[in-house]
C-alpha cells in the first residue's frame, strides 16, 4: 500500500522532513491552489476513473443527523435548535440556532488547526484566520467539491474476525499496522487521490449508549481512533491520500498515546496529530461519518471502493462544515 512509482510529482514524506527551517515536514507551497491542500491529488483523470466504482447504483448518505450527538463527546458543541415559522397559512420557513458546524458528521477545514511551532497552513498569518476572511476557508471545497474514489477499510470487521473486537469503552488506539493488516485482508490497494474511510464501529457503539454513559465517556476524554505516530503521517502522505475520514470522534484516538512524537510540537493539542495532518500537510479529516451501512453493503458485495463526493457548506472562512458526503457503489 504505497504510492505508485510513477507518482513523482510530489516529494516523499522523508523529503518533506528535509525541507529547510519552518517548511520541514510540510507541504506548504507545493500545491497549485494554496488553500486546497491534499484534495489537489485528485485530478480529472482520477475523477473519471472513480466513476467506474459505480456498479449497483446504490447511494449512501454518510452524514448523521445534525442533532445525533446530543450529548456527544465535545465539551462545547451542542445540538442545534430548529425553529419553523410561517408568515401566512400557505408559507413555512425555518432556521437553526446554536448550529455548531462540526457538531455531527463533518470535515475539518485547513483553518481548524494551527501548528503550535510554525502556524497555519502555508504560513497564513494568524490575523487572516477570522470571520469575514477567505484564507483557508471551507468554501474552497464547496466551490470545487472533493470528488473521487473512496476506499473503505473495515477495522471493526477485521478485528471481530480476529477475535479481538475494538475496545471502544477503553478508547483503544488503532495502530498503522492494524490499518495495513485490515486493508491487506480486503486486498485493498491505494491510489493517489483516494478518499480513505476507516470504519471503526465507534459511532454506532456510542449512539447506542444511554445518555448518562455518553456523558461519562465525554468527561473521561477517551475515544478509540488512530494511534499517533510519525509512521502514520508518512504513510498517509506517501500514499497521496486526499482525505482521511472515520466514524469516530477525532479520527485519531483520544487522549494521544504517551509515545506520541508530537507532544513537543503540538503542546496545545497534547500530542494529537491534527496539527501535523491539517496545518502542515493540508490533509482534511472527516469525523463522525456514518460508515456502518456502507461497510455492511461493501462487505456483502465483496468490493471496498465507491464513488464519493464531499460538498461542505459554502460559508466563507468556516473552519469546518457538515461533510455532506455521499458514496455511490
Amino acid at each position: 500500500m504505497t504510492a505508485t512509482e510513477s507518482d513523482t510529482t510530489y516529494p516523499s514524506y522523508k523529503s518533506l522532513l528535509e525541507r529547510d527551517g519552518h517548511l520541514s515536514g510540510t507541504s506548504w507551497g507545493l500545491f497549485p491552489d494554496a488553500g486546497r491542500g491534499t484534495p489537489s491529488f485528485i485530478g480529472p483523470d482520477a475523477v473519471r476513473e472513480a466513476a467506474g466504482c459505480i456498479r449497483t447504483g446504490t447511494a449512501f448518505g454518510l452524514d448523521y443527523p445534525a442533532d445525533a450527538f446530543d450529548p456527544g463527546m465535545s465539551l462545547k458543541r451542542r445540538a442545534p435548535r430548529h425553529t419553523i415559522y410561517s408568515a401566512h397559512p400557505a408559507h413555512r420557513d425555518d432556521y437553526l440556532d446554536g448550529y455548531y458546524l462540526q457538531g455531527s458528521s463533518q470535515i475539518d477545514g485547513l483553518r481548524h488547526r494551527r501548528a503550535d511551532d510554525v502556524g497555519f497552513y502555508n504560513g497564513t498569518p494568524d490575523d487572516r484566520i477570522r470571520e469575514g476572511t477567505a484564507d483557508l476557508g471551507i468554501q474552497t471545497w464547496a466551490e470545487q467539491p472533493i470528488v473521487g474514489r473512496g476506499i473503505l477499510v473495515d477495522l471493526d470487521g477485521y478485528c471481530r474476525e480476529q477475535g479481538t473486537p475494538i475496545d471502544h469503552a477503553a478508547g483503544q488506539p488503532l495502530g498503522l499496522a492494524l490499518v495495513q493488516a485490515a486493508a491487506a485482508a480486503q486486498s485493498v490497494s491505494l491510489r493517489p487521490g483516494d478518499i480513505l474511510m476507516l470504519h471503526t464501529g465507534w459511532c454506532e457503539w456510542f449512539l447506542s449508549l444511554p445518555a448518562e454513559d455518553k456523558e461519562s465517556l465525554r468527561d473521561s476524554r477517551r475515544a478509540s481512533g488512530i494511534e499517533q505516530s510519525s509512521e502514520f503521517v508518512a504513510w498517509a502522505w506517501d500514499n497521496r491520500l486526499a482525505v482521511i475520514a472515520a466514524d469516530n470522534f477525532a479520527v485519531e484516538c483520544l487522549p494521544a498515546v504517551p509515545t506520541s512524537p508530537f507532544r513537543d510540537t503540538a503542546p496545545n493539542d497534547h500530542g494529537m496529530m491534527h496539527q501535523q495532518l491539517l496545518a502542515k500537510l493540508g490533509l482534511p479529516l472527516g469525523e463522525l461519518w456514518q460508515l456502518g451501512p456502507l461497510s455492511r453493503h461493501l462487505r456483502a458485495a465483496g468490493s471496498w471502493d465507491a464513488f464519493v463526493t464531499i460538498k461542505p457548506l459554502n460559508i466563507t472562512g468556516a473552519t469546518g462544515s457538515p461533510a455532506n458526503a455521499t458514496a455511490v457503489t
